[in-house]
Order: structure tokens, then sequence, then C-alpha cells
């Protein structure tokens, strides 16, 4: 049977409130088929979560609105492994107990996490670059650091794909500490491997439907801008890094950017997201669909960063193009019109010039 994770946002909520729903949800699941895991709640934001096995979407509402008339917000369909990564756990933790009702579990453990990205340059031109073998002892050294510190710092490695890890943390300061740490320990290798790290922080229900996807979508934007072996912080990872570490905080080891920057990058992010496989896709359509000028926008991505609109696209599209290129039974010419090229050739051009090798030596390495 399927797991949903759902969302209840409840102003002024509290742990015991979290717990007596909690309760109620489990005098009447069995009537709709469901089995209800546990919760998260979220005092400050006023959020709640559940954590359900249920046989669809709509079982749960209808046990929600007979277990104390209220539906949720959000129901996502969610993998209990991804759920245990991120967040710790599926079951309910150590619990209060509140003597004047001994069966209620009473906890307060937030759904909220600060979410670290950590990338380094693609397994396959790093192995071009510096030969196989050493290719191999970079990515261990990577790997092995990474992990390493995510446990020092008490974070969760929530997603390992080839040379990206992604780890979740409770705490904005020991997530910014943990990146911190693991640029100082690769500051050697760092030019080699091409060290990104970006800090984003959200909820587990996200607008698309799967788990902490926007803001892991958004950790990856913010290593895709930023300088070699640069820490890059959102604004809400930064403000909250600000209030844990309650000091004057000199950011010399990490750069942040600010609300009117994220804003400008999520639209970025977004558009670009949504058209790079287009081949009509140009900057005049990207400034359309950001509702800017094109003055504007070129003005915006030379002072935040550091480059031209069609530069931003095509660097967009090139990086595509290697996840493009490792499917089988396509060429290069295919995989230049999927990456949005017009032009077989030109995308050869602009590939070999940014990455130091012809498309085709990369499909067949």
């Amino acid at each position: 049977m399927p797991i949903y994770m759902d969302l209840h946002i409840v102003p002024g909520v509290s742990a015991k409130m979290a717990a007596e729903a909690h309760r109620e949800d489990h005098k009447v699941q069995n009537e709709f088929g469901c089995r209800c895991m546990t919760y998260w709640v979220d005092e400050e934001r006023g959020r709640a979560f559940c954590l359900i096995e249920a046989p669809n979407k709509e079982a749960i509402n209808k046990m929600h609105t007979k277990a104390y008339g209220a539906k949720p917000l959000e129901i996502i369909e969610v993998n209990s492994s991804a759920v245990e990564a991120f967040l710790g756990r599926i079951h309910d933790p150590e619990t209060i107990v509140d003597l004047s009702n001994p069966d209620l579990k009473i906890f307060n453990d937030p759904a909220f996490r600060i979410i670290l990205v950590i990338q380094m340059i693609d397994e396959k031109l790093l192995e071009f670059q510096v030969g196989k073998e050493k290719s191999k002892e970079l990515l261990f050294l990577f790997k092995n650091v990474v992990r390493s510190q995510i446990k020092k710092y008490g974070g969760n490695e929530a997603i390992s794909k080839g040379v990206s890890i992604i780890s979740s943390f409770g705490s904005s300061f020991q997530a910014v500490k943990c990146a911190s740490a693991i640029k100082d320990e690769l500051q050697k290798e760092s030019k080699i491997i091409n060290l990104h790290l970006g800090l984003h922080a959200g909820n587990p229900v996200t607008k698309d439907g799967s788990l902490f996807s926007d803001v892991v979508k958004f950790g990856k934007f913010l290593c895709s801008i930023g300088n070699e072996n640069e820490i890059i912080l959102s604004p809400i990872t930064f403000d909250l890094y600000k209030k844990e570490y309650q000091r004057i905080v000199e950011p010399e080891s990490f750069r942040y950017i600010d609300a009117e920057d994220e804003k400008f990058l999520e639209s970025l992010m977004n558009t670009l997201s949504e058209n790079w496989n287009d081949t009509a896709f140009n900057v005049v359509q990207l400034s359309n669909k950001m509702i800017l000028s094109k003055s504007r926008l070129y003005r915006t991505c030379i002072s935040r960063l550091g480059k031209s609109p069609n530069s931003i696209i095509l660097e967009y599209r090139l990086k595509k193009s290697l996840q493009l290129l490792i499917r089988k039974n396509t060429n290069v010419a295919q995989t230049a019109f999927d990456a949005g090229f017009s032009s077989a050739s030109y995308f050869t051009k602009c590939f070999r010039k940014h990455f130091g090798l012809q498309p085709s030596t990369y499909r067949l390495g």
C-alpha cells in the first residue's frame, strides 16, 4: 500500500494539540484502511505533517475529516526510505507523556530542514582530465570527506547520486559548519574537483508533489551559480544561521543571497528548467517569461551572476547535454536537438570549448 505525507497549516498549533489529533486519527484509521505511522509538528511555524499508509489520498481526507473535522492542505505520495533519510525517522520518537493523559504521546519535532547540496565535477569529465585511477581516488576522497563531516555535524545523508551528495540538518548552524569543514578538508583538491556547496531550507511537502524537491532544486541551482570551492546560503538559511550563532556574523567563508536575489534566481531557475530543451528558446523569450526587459535582464545577470543571459542559457543546456549523452542509442546530433541546440555543429563547438573534449568522446568514454 502507498505511503503519503500530508501538510496541515495550523497557526498556534502546539505539540499537545497535534498529539491529540494524532490519537483521534488512530481511533478511526481502520475504517478507511489507513495506518497512521507518525507525525511532525512545528509550533514556531504553525505546521504539522502526518505520515500515513493508505489506499489513496481520498481515504486520508475522509479519515481526518471524521477524526477532527479538518482536511490537510496538501497530500503527496512518498517513499519511506526517503522520509527516513531526510527526517531521521518514520515512527514516533521517544515521547513525553502528559501525566493527566497517560495514553497521549507528546513531542515537538519539526519537519523543517536545512538542505546542504555538495557537488563536484562530472565523473567522466574528471576522468578525461586526470585519468581513470586518479579520478577514482578523488571521487573516493570526496565521498569519504563529505560523509564523515555530515555524520560529525549531526546531519543525515539523504541522497547520493554520482558526484552529488544531498544532506539534511535540523540546525542551520550545524549545516553551515559542516559545509565549511568540507570546504577546508578538500581545499587542496578543490580546483581539480570543482567543488560547489549550496544551502537552502524548507518543509518536506512541496508544490510539485515530491519530498523536499523545491528545496533540493534551489540548493542545486545555488551550487550551479557559485564559484569554485564556494558556499552559498539562501536568505532563510542565513537568517537561521545568524539566529543560532547569536554573534556578529562575518561571512568570510561563505556567500549569502538576499531576498531580492532569491526571487530573481527562482524565476530564472524555473524558466530555464521549463524551456531549456526548446530550440526556439532564447534571450528574448527568457526576458519575456521573466517579465523583464532585455536590458534589465542583462544587467541583473551580470551583477548577480557575472554572466550574460546568453551564457547562462548556453551553460545550462551544455550541462543538461551531459546527462543526455549517457543515454544509449542516441547520437550527438539527436542530443544536440534534445538539449535545445538547432545545429549539431554549433553544439559540438560549444561543448568542446566548455568541457575540453568532443561530445562523441564523452559519450564513448
